[in-house]
C-alpha cells in the first residue's frame, strides 16, 4: 500500500498514539514498552494498579503515565473515557500491555484511514498465543470472513456485524470517535458487556475495514474477549435486568452519534444484542484452537516450529516476513517472561537449573559441567546460567562455543530488563531455597556441633528406612547425594529394594541392600527395625532428599528430649509441575492428624524402642503405614511423647489429593478401639470427615449476647428457629426495656417455636463475660452455646456438629467457621500472637477455600474459638469458674476461657461443617490485651497450633522472614 504521508514519514509520527493498558503487570508494562520503544507515536500508559508505578517515567522519559487505580473489571472503559481526554493525536488504538501489536499492520491501517475520511476504524488479523516455559503456543484468534462493513447505513454495517462479530478492541480508530462514544456511554455500564460496546458503537459510528495483513498478537488468557461464553450469555438474557441494560446501551449509541436515526438504532440494538449473543454462544472453542508450536532450541539458536494438522491459509500469516517478526517477539517473551502460566512453569524449570547446579560432595555425582550443560538446555534464557557456561566453556579451551554463547549473552543483556534469576528468588520455590540455605551452620559451627555430639556418643543415632519399590537407580542416587550433602552424620540406610542388589552387606553396614517384593516387604521392615542398633527410624521413598540440617538440628533437640517417642518433623513437597512447596506443621493436632493424614503423617522420627513395642508397622495398611503406627502408639501411650520440630527433615514428592481406602480403614479400626463406631466421609480427596455417631441427645442452652440492635438480634433469632434440625434446645437472653416490647410482639408472631425463647430480667449494661456467667447459671441445659446476637447460623445440623465433638471425653471446647455475607471467611479459629495479638488466618479467603494443608476445611484443634460461636459442657464451664470477668471484663475472656480449658488436658476444636454469619472481630481493649500478654506471655510467644516457620501477620500461614538456626543456643539447653 502507497503511503499517504510525504517524504517517506511514518504516519505514526504525530498522527497516532498508541494506549497502553495495565493492571498489576509491572514486568508485561516494561517489556511492552521495550517492544515500542522504536515506534515514532506518543504512547499513553494508563495503569489500574493499587500502587502507582514510580519507575516508568525514569526508564521511558518520552512516556505519558496515568495512574488510575480502580478493579480490573473496571480499569477498560472508566479509564479510557479519562485517558481519551488526554489525547491530541487524530487516531489512536488500545492494546493490554501483554499483547502486541505489530508496527507494519498498524501503520498501513493508518494510512487507509487517511485516504478513507468515511471510515471510523481499521485493522488486520491476529493471533492469539500462550508463552510457556520453553516455548510458544500460536491458537487462531480471528477467522477470514467480512473485511468491509462499507454500507451507507449504520443499520446495514450492524447486520454485518452481527453475524461476524470482529473485536475492535485494538483497531486503529478515530479519536474523535471514541471520544463521543465513551462520553456518553453509562459510567456504570456492565463490565461484561463494554469491550462488544466498543465495537458495536465504532460499527455505528461510521465504516470499518478489515485488511488482509497480520496485525496483532494477543496474549491468550485475554484474546478474544467477544467470543466468550459468558459475554454470550450475557447478551441472551431476556430478563428484566438485561433488557433494561441492553436498552441504556442503545440509548448511549443514539446519544453519542445523534445524526443517525436514534429510535432506529435503539430499536435495531436490542434486536442485534440478542443475535449476538447467540453467535457467540456458537464460538466456544475458537480461542483455545492451537495452530503452530514454537520451542526455542538453545543450541540452534532460533525457534523451532511445529505446525497442527488444521491451518487456515486464507488467514495472512503464513509468509516468512511474519515468521521473523515471531522468532523476535519469542525471544523477547522468553527473555522478559511475564504470562500467568509461563511464569508457573518457569519456576519450576528455574528450581531445576538451581538443583542441577547445585555443589555435590558425593564424589560420584554427575560432574558440574554436565549438569551446566542440561542447565542451559532447560531455559538458555536464564542469564547468570549463561554467564556460567561461558566460564565453564572458557576453562575447559572450548574457545569458538564459548564465543558463540558469548553472543548470545550479549543479545540477551540487550533485551533483558532484570535478571530472571531476581524473579526466581521473590517466587515460593525461591524463597525456600534461601530458606533453606539461611539454616545450614558455618564451618565454626560444624565444628562446635561436632565436638559436642562427641561428648554424647555421637549423638543420637538416625536409621532411614528407605523403600525402593520401583527399583529406581535415580532416584536412589538422588537420595544418596542429599544424605551426603547433609551435616549429620551418626546415620545408617537401609535400602528395601525390588531390584537386584548392588552388593551384599550386613545390617551393621551404613548402608545396607534388603532384597523385598510387593508381598514381603512390611514383614522385612519389621525384621530390620528389630535388628537395628539406631536410636531414631524414619521411613523415606526413593527419590526423597534429605534437607541439609535437618537432621542435624534433630540430633541437638533429641539430646534434650529423653520422654519423646514420636517427633514430626516439617518438610518441603515437590509438586507436579515441578515447584516447591512448604509443609510446616503445627504441634500434636490430634484432630489434624486424624483429618489430614497424607500431610500430616509421613515422615515421622520414631524411638525405634517405641516402635518395636507397637509391633512394628502393620500388613494390613500397607497403604498407609506411617498413620496406622502413629495411631496406635497414640492407643498405647496417649498423647504424651509426641513432639514436633520445626525444620524440614525432607524434600519429597506430594502426595497425590486422593482418598485413601487404608487410611480410612486404619482409622475406623483406632476409633472402634477407643469405643466409637464411627462413620467417616471426605469433604475433600484426601481428608476425612468424623461422624462419632452419638447416641445422645442433651438439652443445649443457647446464650445470646451482644445485642446491638433490634433487627439483627431478629435474624439471629430466625435463623436459630428457622434453621435448626435439633431439638432439644433452648435459648436464653437478657431482657432490655430499649426493645421488649417490639420483641415481644414479633415474637408472637413466629408462632410455636418462639417458646424457646428465655428471657430473664437482668440489669443493663452488663459485659459481653458477665452477662454469659450470669445467663448460664439459668441454664437448664447440660451444653452452653454461646452465640453472638448479630451473628446468623446457615447450617441446619450447626448443634449435632458441635455435639460430635464436645461429647468426646477428651474435647473441652467446640468453635464454628466465622463468615461474612459476601461468603468470605471471618474467622477460622485463633491463632495466639496472630498481628500482635490474637487473631485468625485466612480472613477474606474465599469460605469454598481449601486453605493451607487443608486447614479451611477440616476439624483440627487450635488454642482457641471466640464466643461469637463456642460450645462447653455445663459442668465444664461451671467447674472453670466460667469467664473471668474480673479481668476480661472488656473482652478476650473467651481466649483466656479455652486457655484454661487446655490447660487442664482438654482439646479446643475448631469445627468447619458449623458456619456462621458474623464479623469475627474479637471483643478486646488494651488493658484486657495487655492482662492476657501478662497472664499467658508463653502461649502468645507461640503458638503450639501454628508454626514458627510461618508468618503471623495478613492472612497467615505464608512464609515467615529468612532466619538462621540459633545453633549454639541449642547446645545449651537441658540435656544437651
Amino acid at each position: 500500500m502507497q503511503s499517504n504521508f510525504p517524504n517517506g514519514a511514518s504516519p505514526l509520527s504525530e498522527h497516532f498514539t498508541l494506549v497502553l493498558l495495565a493492571h498489576e503487570q509491572p514486568r508485561a508494562l516494561r517489556r511492552a514498552l521495550r517492544y515500542y520503544s522504536g515506534w515514532p507515536c506518543t504512547v499513553l500508559v494508563v495503569d489500574s494498579s493499587s500502587q502507582s508505578d514510580s519507575g516508568v517515567g525514569a526508564e521511558f522519559a518520552d512516556v505519558l503515565y496515568q495512574h488510575v487505580p480502580a478493579d480490573r473489571a473496571e480499569h477498560f472503559s472508566g479509564k479510557l473515557r479519562q485517558s481519551i481526554a488526554m489525547l491530541k493525536t487524530p487516531y489512536m488504538a488500545m492494546a493490554d500491555v501483554e499483547d502486541f501489536l505489530l508496527r507494519e499492520g498498524v501503520e498501513q491501517s493508518l494510512d487507509f484511514l487517511e485516504a478513507h475520511s468515511e471510515y471510523g476504524a481499521c485493522q488486520g488479523y491476529s493471533l492469539a498465543f500462550e508463552a510457556h516455559a520453553q516455548g510458544v503456543d500460536y491458537l487462531r484468534l480471528d477467522r477470514k470472513g467480512e473485511e468491509d462493513y462499507c454500507a451507507e447505513s449504520a443499520e446495514a454495517r450492524l447486520e454485518v456485524f452481527t453475524r461476524h462479530c470482529p473485536s475492535l478492541i485494538s483497531a486503529v480508530t478515530r479519536t474523535e470517535l471514541l471520544r463521543r462514544w465513551y462520553v456518553s456511554m453509562p459510567a456504570d455500564f456492565n463490565p461484561a458487556l463494554q469491550e462488544i460496546g466498543h465495537s458495536y458503537g465504532l460499527t455505528v459510528a461510521a465504516k470499518v475495514r478489515l485488511l488482509p495483513i497480520p496485525y496483532g498478537l494477543h496474549e491468550q488468557h485475554c484474546a478474544s474477549r467477544l467470543q466468550n461464553l459468558q459475554i454470550a450469555a450475557q447478551l441472551s438474557y431476556r430478563d428484566a435486568q438485561a433488557l433494561v441494560e441492553h436498552e441504556r446501551f442503545a440509548l448511549a449509541l443514539a446519544v453519542a452519534f445523534d445524526a443517525i436515526d436514534g429510535e432506529s438504532i435503539r430499536q435495531r440494538t436490542r434486536d442485534n444484542l440478542l443475535a449476538v449473543g447467540k453467535y457467540l454462544a456458537t464460538l466456544p472453542g475458537l480461542e483455545t484452537e492451537k495452530l503452530i508450536e514454537s520451542t526455542w532450541d538453545s543450541l540452534l539458536e532460533q525457534p523451532v516450529r511445529r505446525f497442527e494438522p488444521t491451518q487456515y491459509v486464507e488467514l495472512p500469516f503464513y509468509n516468512q516476513a511474519f515468521f521473523e517478526q515471531l522468532s523476535a517477539l519469542e525471544f523477547l517473551l522468553h527473555a522478559v517472561p511475564s504470562g500467568r502460566r509461563q511464569l508457573e512453569e518457569l519456576e519450576g524449570v528455574m528450581l531445576q537449573q538451581k538443583e542441577l547446579l547445585r555443589v555435590q560432595r558425593n564424589a560420584s555425582a554427575e560432574p558440574l559441567d554436565d549438569r551446566l550443560q542440561k542447565a542451559f538446555e532447560l531455559y538458555a534464557f536464564n542469564l547468570p546460567v549463561v554467564q556460567q557456561m561461558i566460564r565453564s566453556l572458557q576453562a575447559r579451551g572450548e574457545e569458538q562455543r564459548a564465543q558463540a554463547v558469548q553472543a548470545w549473552e550479549a543479545r540477551l543483556q540487550a533485551a533483558t530488563l532484570a535478571q530472571c534469576a531476581e524473579w526466581f528468588d521473590t517466587t515460593r520455590s525461591g524463597r525456600l531455597l534461601q530458606w533453606l540455605e539461611a539454616r545450614e551452620p558455618d564451618t565454626g559451627q560444624v565444628e562446635k556441633i561436632g565436638r559436642h555430639l562427641a561428648r554424647h556418643s555421637g549423638g543420637p543415632s538416625f536409621g532411614i528406612l528407605l523403600l525402593d519399590l520401583q527399583a529406581d537407580i535415580l532416584k536412589l542416587q538422588a537420595t544418596f547425594d542429599s544424605v551426603i550433602n547433609s551435616y549429620c552424620r551418626n546415620f545408617k540406610i537401609i535400602v528395601f529394594t525390588s531390584g537386584d542388589l548392588p552388593s551384599v552387606t550386613t545390617a551393621q553396614n551404613t548402608l545396607h541392600f534388603v532384597k523385598v517384593d510387593e508381598n514381603n516387604y512390611v514383614d522385612k521392615i519389621n525384621q530390620s527395625v528389630r535388628q537395628s542398633d539406631c536410636d531414631w527410624l524414619v521411613m523415606a521413598q526413593a527419590g526423597d532428599e534429605l534437607t541439609p540440617s535437618g537432621l542435624y538440628q534433630a540430633s541437638l533437640e533429641l539430646l534434650a528430649a529423653p520422654q519423646c517417642r514420636a517427633v514430626a518433623m516439617d518438610e518441603i513437597q515437590r509438586l507436579p509441575d515441578g515447584t516447591l512447596r512448604d509443609v510446616f506443621r503445627p504441634g500434636f493436632n490430634l484432630d489434624l492428624l486424624q483429618n489430614c493424614p497424607a500431610l500430616l503423617a509421613q515422615h515421622w522420627l520414631v524411638r525405634r524402642d517405641a516402635l518395636v513395642q507397637a509391633g512394628g508397622y502393620s500388613r494390613e495398611f500397607k497403604g498407609t503405614l506411617e498413620f496406622d503406627l502413629l495411631l496406635r502408639l497414640i492407643e498405647q501411650g496417649g498423647l504424651e511423647g509426641l513432639a514436633h520440630l520445626a525444620e524440614p527433615l525432607l524434600v519429597c514428592q506430594a502426595p497425590m489429593a486422593q482418598n485413601n481406602a487404608d487410611e480410612r480403614e486404619a482409622l475406623l479400626r483406632h476409633l472402634a478401639t477407643r469405643g466409637y463406631q464411627a462413620d467417616i466421609s471426605a469433604p475433600v480427596p484426601g481428608t476425612h470427615k468424623i461422624d462419632y455417631r452419638f447416641t445422645e441427645r442433651p438439652l443445649v442452652s443457647i446464650i445470646l449476647h451482644s445485642v446491638k440492635d433490634l433487627p439483627a438480634l431478629q435474624r439471629c433469632l430466625l435463623s436459630i428457629l428457622q434453621r435448626t434440625r435439633y431439638q432439644r434446645y433452648e435459648i436464653l437472653l437478657a431482657e432490655d426495656p430499649a426493645y421488649s416490647a417490639p420483641l415481644n410482639q414479633w415474637l408472637a408472631a413466629q408462632g410455636q417455636q418462639a417458646n424457646r425463647l428465655r428471657q430473664f430480667g437482668i440489669q443493663p449494661g452488663l459485659s459481653a463475660a458477665t452477662l454469659i456467667n450470669t445467663l448460664s447459671q439459668q441454664a437448664k441445659g447440660e451444653y452452653l452455646v454461646t452465640l453472638a446476637a448479630d451473628s446468623e447460623v446457615l447450617n441446619v445440623n450447626w448443634i449435632e456438629s458441635l455435639l460430635n465433638q464436645v461429647l468426646r471425653p477428651e474435647v473441652g471446647v467446640v468453635g464454628a467457621k466465622l463468615v461474612d455475607r459476601q461468603a468470605r471467611v471471618t474467622q477460622a479459629g485463633l491463632i495466639m500472637g496472630f498481628n500482635g495479638s490474637v487473631g485468625s488466618a485466612f480472613v477474606g479467603e474465599p469460605k469454598t477455600s481449601v486453605g493451607y494443608l487443608n486447614r479451611l476445611v477440616v476439624e483440627q484443634n487450635c488454642s482457641a474459638v471466640s464466643f461469637a460461636c463456642l460450645m462447653i459442657a455445663k459442668q465444664l464451664f461451671d467447674a472453670a469458674d466460667g469467664i473471668d470477668d474480673s479481668l476480661f471484663a472488656e473482652g478476650l475472656g473467651d481466649v483466656d476461657l479455652c486457655l484454661r480449658i487446655g490447660q487442664g488436658g482438654y482439646l479446643t476444636v475448631w469445627t468447619p461443617h458449623v458456619q456462621v454469619i458474623q464479623s469475627g472481630l474479637l471483643e478486646s481493649s488494651p488493658v484486657a490485651l495487655q492482662v492476657l500478654q501478662e497472664k499467658w506471655s508463653q502461649v502468645l510467644g507461640h503458638d503450639r497450633f501454628y508454626n514458627k516457620n510461618l508468618t503471623l501477620h495478613g492472612r497467615g500461614y505464608g512464609l515467615g522472614p529468612v532466619a538462621a538456626v540459633p545453633w549454639m543456643e541449642l547446645l545449651d539447653q537441658p540435656g544437651g
